[in-house]
C-alpha cells in the first residue's frame, strides 16, 4: 500500500488529461486503486434502471475518479505545490514545499 499524499477535503488542482486547469475538492480518496474523486470535474454520464430509490431510472451524471498522479495539491495563495512532511513538537503535518506552509 502507498502513502498518499492527498486527503479529502483538500482543495486540488487537474494538472493532466481533459480536465486539465480545474479546481476543485477532494471528496473521497480511493486508497486501493490510487484515485481521487473530485467535485464537479470528470463528470460522467450513467444509465441508471428504475429502482425503488429512483423509480423513473434514466441518465444521472456523477463525478468520475481520476488518478492521483493528474492533481496537484492547492496553497491558500491559489498556486500548485508539492506536498512534505516533517516534525512540529510531537505531531507529523504536512507542509507545501513552495511556501512552506503549514497545510
Amino acid at each position: 500500500m502507498t502513502k498518499l499524499k492527498i486527503k479529502t477535503g483538500d482543495t486540488v488542482k487537474v494538472i493532466a488529461g481533459d480536465h486539465k486547469g480545474a479546481e476543485g475538492k477532494v471528496q473521497k480518496v480511493l486508497i486501493d486503486k490510487n484515485k481521487a474523486i473530485v467535485e464537479g470535474i470528470n463528470m460522467v454520464k450513467k444509465h441508471t434502471k428504475p429502482s425503488a430509490k429512483n423509480p423513473q431510472g434514466g441518465i444521472v451524471e456523477k463525478e468520475a475518479p481520476i488518478h492521483i498522479s493528474n492533481l496537484s495539491l492547492l496553497t491558500s495563495k491559489g498556486e500548485t505545490t508539492r506536498i512534505g512532511y516533517r516534525i512540529e513538537g510531537d505531531k507529523k503535518v504536512r507542509f507545501s514545499t513552495k511556501s512552506n506552509e503549514v497545510i
